[in-house]
Parts: structure tokens; sequence; C-alpha cells
């Protein structure tokens, strides 16, 4: 038996039996991607009694010999990530300004932030997308990128709160010791270890928010997914359409990888420095006397 009170080595049998469901798992996926591609595979016929080739056949892949397909692709691409980008960045802004107004010691901050936040978070995107494009006339960029914003941020904003409560009490009262303001006791101690400490579920909820985008497909805006399955579907045949559905699907789970492994990358590289380069001015009973606590 080990040392800890919360887990013990498992013996023999536990790990024969760990291999044996290891094993059957493994099988169980295997046979469900085989049925899945032969599925696929298989000739197939319509309603009106034609016989059309399987879904992998030659003949539904030729599309992509085409230069100006990749080049529609490419154009819907970068409306996503423009669209992902900047609702990114205000999603972020948003949720500290909601983490600071959730956390407020006022009532009369307190109550209005989570009155808000609540409501942001309980409408759902694309109505949110469809209520500022049908009332503001914003266009579709706009509609889809306050939407994702607004929404995005309300759940960052309770991400960072979440981050902000959990960290012991004597984080804040230290800097109050020093001489720090509440407010600069939030931005300079407490803020920075909560939004370390909740960066990987930041970098999750981003990773909604980049898939969110496909809700703009509803309002016209030109994004991957309506450039993909529906214009280039429609443009070239419907024949194409799970080959254009694969490759589009391929591209998200590319966009959605590259994304997560940049930030664990930079959460790595940045995440000692967060509380190691923190220089915090000596003030109080020290302050100016040349003597260190």
């Amino acid at each position: 038996m080990s040392d800890s009170v919360l887990f013990d080595v498992p013996g023999p049998r536990a790990k024969r039996l760990s291999r044996i469901i290891s094993i059957v798992a493994i099988v169980l996926v295997a046979a469900g991607l085989a049925w899945l591609i032969t599925s696929l595979a298989a000739p197939r016929t319509t309603a009106a009694g034609a016989v059309q080739v399987g879904m992998f056949d030659a003949s539904r892949w030729d599309i992509f010999l085409d230069v100006q397909v990749w080049r529609a692709l490419g154009r819907g691409t970068l409306a996503t990530l423009q669209m992902a980008g900047l609702g990114a960045v205000l999603a972020l802004i948003i949720g500290i300004l909601f983490s600071f107004g959730r956390t407020a010691r006022s009532r009369w901050i307190r109550l209005p932030s989570t009155v808000v936040l609540e409501f942001l978070r309980g409408m759902p995107v694309l109505l949110m997308m469809l209520f500022v494009l049908l009332v503001f006339a914003s266009g579709p960029y706009w509609a889809g990128v306050s939407a994702l914003a607004l929404y995005n941020g309300a759940i960052i904003g309770e991400i960072l709160r979440a981050g902000i409560k959990s960290l012991p009490k004597g984080q804040g009262e230290a800097g109050l010791a020093i001489g720090l303001t509440p407010v600069a006791t939030r931005m300079m101690i407490e803020f920075p270890q909560a939004f370390r400490q909740m960066l990987p579920i930041i970098i999750a909820q981003l990773v909604v928010l980049l898939k969110d985008t496909a809700l703009a497909y509803i309002v016209s805006y030109p994004e991957l997914l309506r450039v993909g399955v529906n214009n280039l579907s429609n443009f070239y045949g419907n024949r194409y359409f799970f080959s254009l559905f694969f490759v589009v699907l391929a591209i998200y789970l590319l966009l959605n990888l590259t994304l997560s492994f940049v930030a664990r990358l930079v959460a790595r590289r940045t995440g000692r420095k967060v509380v190691t380069d923190l220089k915090i001015p000596r003030r109080g009973i020290f302050a100016g006397t040349g003597t260190t606590p």
C-alpha cells in the first residue's frame, strides 16, 4: 500500500483488468472506424433509384485539382480567422471587466454586473447575432463579432472570477498590508495569478469561440463553413458535398489544434514570469526607511 491515502498502487489483478479494458476499447474503436469507412465507400442508391459511387471514389475528389477551390477555401478561412481574432480580443477585454465588476466590493457595481453577465450567458449566440444584425443593421461581420465577444466575454469573466476567488485570502491581504490599494492589489497580485491558473480553461473557451464563428453562416457572413459547404457545393454540384464537408472539417481541426498548441507554448514560456517578474513598491512603514520587511 502506498503512502497516499487517496491512491493505492494497483495490484496484478487490477493491472490485468486495465489492460483488458484498454484492448477491448481499442478493438471497438477500430471496428467502429472500419464500419464507418466501409459504409461511406460502398455505392448507394438514391430515392429515385439511381446508383451513386461511394464517397471515396476519385470522381468525388477531382474538384480539389482546381486551384480556384483552394483559393475560395483560403478566403473562407481568412474570414473565419478575422472574425475569431477580433472576437477573442474583445472577449478577453470584456471578460476582464466582468471579473472586476463581479468581484467589486460595492454592490452598486457588483449587482448590475451580475445581471448583465447572466443575461449574456443565457442568450444563445445565434440569437444574439440576429438581434445585433436586425436592430443595429451592423452587417454580418460586426453582428458575428459582437455576439461572440459578448457571450464568450461573459464566460471568460466567470472563469476569471472563479480564479480570483480560488486564491488564498492571504494574497490580497498581503497586498493591502504593504500599502497597495484594493485595485492595485487586484491588478498586480491577484489577477495575474488567476489568469495563469485559469489559462487552460480560457484557451478552451477561445477554441469554442473559433468554432462558433460557423454560426455566422446564418447571417450570410462568408466564413469557412458557408464558403466550403454551401457556395462551392452549389457551384460544383451536390456530388462534392461530402468531400467539401470533410476538407472543411479538417481545416477547422487544424485551426483549433494549432490554437491550443500555440497557447500552451506561450503559457509554458511566460507562466513562471507572472509572479517572479512582479515588482511591488515598498510602502507603508517600510517606505523610505531602507529597511526590508
